[in-house]
């Protein structure tokens, strides 16, 4: 896989000519979440600072936050998957230090960067923390990095990205095995009358235009259904909000679990591939409001987990690092 580079102003001087120092540390780049309820509001003010989001909006999403437990599990689960792959990489014998910094709570992306600073690093792996790309995420992690670097007055080491992974054999294999366990069906024998839904974050579609994200999609849960042979499957929307007016991706989870009833389904499995962990989006979209829609229908649902820290999700990450490691090794 290639990578792009994000190249701190202290060492723009580096070119064709000039060697890029060797890889010597990797950069989780995330989104980050709250970890007690007095953190919550705070924490959604600064997700949506210059957005016009009114407070009614926002005293609604705090309550979700309290009914998942008053705090985000998402940082937690990120914490996971660092100690994971640092963990991997030593086992490998490249004890190479997984840092983490978060674009809207703490740790956050500047502060990352100067422990890194502080630390001597000069070249990192970094790890955009979302497998499909849209301006939203892929655009904006980086766009961060560049911010958290002239946050440290433009110190900060050479980070160079790995490229997205949505349809690599690992995470597929990694989601897929994530159903089995949620449902006890097992791939090769799949009962044709059990269909996956497999969920994402809806965005504007004026941001969908001209982005990969919908095509990266269909390709993870297209890879993800041909691994289980899995014949009926279909992609559904979650977790909108603004403004009502402005169109967003559809259908909404909650529609096609109506739609799937009214059509004779019985049982339904539902997975959140759009996303790398159970947080609270996930917990709350799903675990609790979709299944109400599902418990009112009389349907039955399979609530797959996300990747979060298995283990051929930890391997991926390892090897697309020690891929951007040797390269700039050898």
């Amino acid at each position: 896989m290639s990578e792009t580079e994000t190249k701190a102003p202290a060492v723009a001087g580096y070119g064709a000519a000039h060697r890029l120092p060797a890889v010597d540390s990797v950069l989780f780049i995330g989104f980050g979440g709250p970890t007690e309820p007095s953190q919550i509001m705070p924490f959604l003010r600064n997700v949506t600072r210059g957005r016009g989001v009114p407070d009614e909006r926002l005293v609604q999403v705090e309550h979700h936050y309290m009914e998942v437990g008053g705090k985000s599990p998402y940082n937690e689960l990120t914490e996971a998957q660092r100690q994971g792959v640092e963990a991997w990489l030593a086992a490998q014998g490249h004890a190479l230090p997984v840092y983490c910094g978060m674009r809207n709570w703490d740790p956050y992306l500047k502060d990352e960067i100067a422990r890194m600073n502080a630390d001597g690093r000069q070249h990192a792996v970094g790890v955009i923390l979302a497998a499909h790309r849209s301006e939203v995420s892929w655009e904006r992690y980086a766009e961060d990095v560049h911010e958290a670097i002239k946050a440290n007055r433009g110190q900060g080491p050479i980070v160079s990205h790995v490229t997205a992974y949505y349809g690599h054999p690992r995470f597929l294999e990694a989601n897929a095995q994530r159903i089995e366990e949620a449902t006890g069906y097992r791939r090769g024998a799949w009962p044709r009358n059990v269909p996956i839904v497999f969920t994402a974050h809806s965005i504007p579609v004026s941001l969908s235009r001209g982005a990969p994200y919908e095509a990266d999609l269909w390709v993870s849960a297209a890879g993800v259904a041909r691994i289980l042979g899995a014949p009926d499957w279909e992609i559904a929307w979650q977790s909108r909000s603004g403004d009502p007016r402005t169109p967003w991706l559809e259908p909404d989870v909650n529609d096609v679990l109506r739609r799937r009833a009214a059509e004779g389904a019985s049982e339904v499995v539902v997975q959140a591939i759009g996303f790398l962990s159970d947080h609270v989006e996930v917990l709350f979209d799903l675990d609790i409001e979709a299944r109400t829609t599902a418990t009112e229908l009389g349907l039955k649902v399979h609530r797959a987990g996300c990747v979060n820290d298995h283990p051929e999700f930890i391997a991926l990450i390892g090897e697309e690092v020690l891929a951007t490691y040797d390269r700039f090794s050898a």
